[in-house]
């Protein structure tokens, strides 16, 4: 452990002249150098950031790096799922090393999962991540000896690859008034970050900062989204959409069909009463308290919407007629559903349809599943002994799994940061890959009494805006709008 609180060699990140620092980026970028760095690391990993020679940037990656160094060393990117901002993020980290020596890279990600998808990436840029998240004891001592390594100058650079739920804990924070001046923190999925609890725990004392999302407004909270923005830097120009991925090659082409659904009697009693209750609370949203309240309530309505009996009925329908295709996910909801007169996860229902009766090979790929069993289940997988995958909520964010061809939608959301997650979850390219399928069930919305229906109004003409917006973009887009259009005229939206 260290004699003093911090480093001896105090750098001042406001004497970096950002401006020459983007000018020899871009005459960088117009010499091809910074495509061509390095080689290729098969060997021991010397733990240096190099941009190995099999990746070559995409131009509106190049612009992304540009835009984070001409706003001074912040900013948040919004980028489309899939745009590959993983690489973004070390190429930044890259170029600060070669032009400021940066010291230290802290990747901080929401989920276990991640964590060892990063360190995967990491290790193509010669980089040799310490990860630091479950138990204290497996990193914390690791990480005391290489910070002082660091300091005392026998090691150049250091990389940790943390999560959400460890960098809170005493464990992490006690490190870190040992981090070096020359220290950039990147925010995966940073949407999380927004939070109170995590947001109070993000470190001040790091003014390098990058935060990486395809949704980084907070649902529902403003307060929240001002927060992290605050705090990693405003979103940077130009955002990076869906459309703009397709068009550029970066993800695939897809068909959409939407499948209407419609809900039973007692579901629709409790939807009604939550959507009355809903209409109270933004009535009254005028603090934080309220917020979480708010959210709550739309997660129930949102698992009642998702565990919809009658979507049982559509997946048989669906996938009755499509048996001899592969490469199929099944998003499910949280919620329970009636099925043989039991309530059972609807998980367990979808599974039991798919396997038992139509012989359709899954299995099961939840937060349960430990990370072993996910890798093993994703290579049975990706070399079609299992035909699909039933899953729940841990395939929505950071997960790469290109080969994906079809995806089957049965838990619906008002959130638009899961509607893009999963939609653009499977339009990851994939070499034996054409195009994407994708079924999206839709609840239809019941006849509600005349005090909660504009309540009722409102909340779905954002989320038809979604899905018109995916439809518009599809291969078949002339039929799957006309379907959505239908809603609108019955609703007059």
């Amino acid at each position: 452990m260290f004699q003093t609180n911090e480093f001896d060699d105090f750098f001042d990140l406001s004497a970096i002249n950002w401006e020459q620092l983007a000018q020899e980026y871009t005459v960088s970028l117009r010499s091809k150098k910074v495509a061509e760095l390095g080689g290729d690391y098969k060997s021991k990993l010397t733990g240096e950031p190099k941009i190995p020679a099999s990746i070559r940037l995409r131009d509106y990656q190049q612009t992304a790096v540009l835009s984070w160094l001409r706003n001074r060393g912040r900013g948040t990117l919004k980028m489309a799922t899939g745009s590959g901002k993983t690489i973004v993020a070390l190429a930044i980290a890259t170029e600060l090393y070669q032009k400021i020596n940066l010291q230290i890279l802290v990747v901080v990600c929401p989920y276990c999962h991640l964590v060892t998808q990063w360190a995967k990436e990491c290790k193509k840029f010669n980089l040799n991540p310490l990860l630091a998240f479950e138990n204290v004891h497996n990193w914390q001592s690791q990480l005391s000896t290489q910070l002082y390594n660091l300091r005392s100058g026998s090691q150049k650079f250091l990389t940790i690859i943390t999560t959400n739920s460890t960098l809170i804990g005493e464990g992490f924070q006690s490190q870190l008034k040992f981090f070096s001046d020359r220290t950039l923190i990147v925010g995966d999925e940073a949407h999380h970050l927004g939070s109170t609890r995590l947001e109070e725990s993000l470190p001040r004392k790091i003014g390098l900062r990058l935060a990486l999302s395809a949704t980084p407004e907070r649902y529902f909270d403003e307060e929240g989204t001002e927060a992290l923005l605050s705090y990693f830097g405003e979103i940077l120009q130009p955002e990076f959409t869906l459309a703009d991925a397709i068009n550029c090659g970066a993800l695939v082409r897809y068909y959409y069909y939407p499948v209407l659904v419609e809900l039973t009697a007692s579901e629709t009693f409790n939807y009604a009463k939550l959507t009355q209750r809903i209409g109270w609370a933004l009535n009254d949203n005028k603090n934080r308290m309220n917020n979480e309240t708010l959210t709550s309530l739309l997660m129930q309505r949102s698992r009642l919407i998702g565990a919809a009996e009658n979507k049982l009925e559509a997946l048989r329908n669906i996938m009755s007629k499509r048996l001899q295709t592969h490469h199929t996910l099944f998003y499910c909801g949280d919620g329970y559903v009636e099925n043989d007169s039991i309530y059972s996860r609807q998980l367990e229902a979808v599974t039991k349809i798919l396997g038992t009766e139509l012989g359709y090979r899954v299995n099961t790929y939840t937060f349960e599943t430990s990370l072993a069993d996910r890798e093993k289940i994703q290579q049975q997988f990706e070399k079609g002994e299992l035909q699909g995958l039933v899953a729940i909520r841990c395939l929505d964010e950071g997960v790469d799994i290109p080969v994906i061809q079809n995806a089957v939608i049965l838990a619906s959301t008002g959130n638009p940061r899961q509607f893009i997650q999963r939609r653009g979850r499977i339009l990851r390219p994939h070499p034996n890959k054409k195009h994407a399928t994708l079924f999206d069930t839709i609840v239809m919305p019941p006849d509600l009494e005349r005090e909660i229906w504009e309540v009722e109004r409102n909340l779905l003409r954002k989320e038809l805006k979604r899905f018109i917006e995916f439809a518009r973009l599809a291969e078949n887009a002339q039929e799957a709008t006309a379907q959505l259009k239908m809603i609108q005229d019955k609703y007059s939206l």
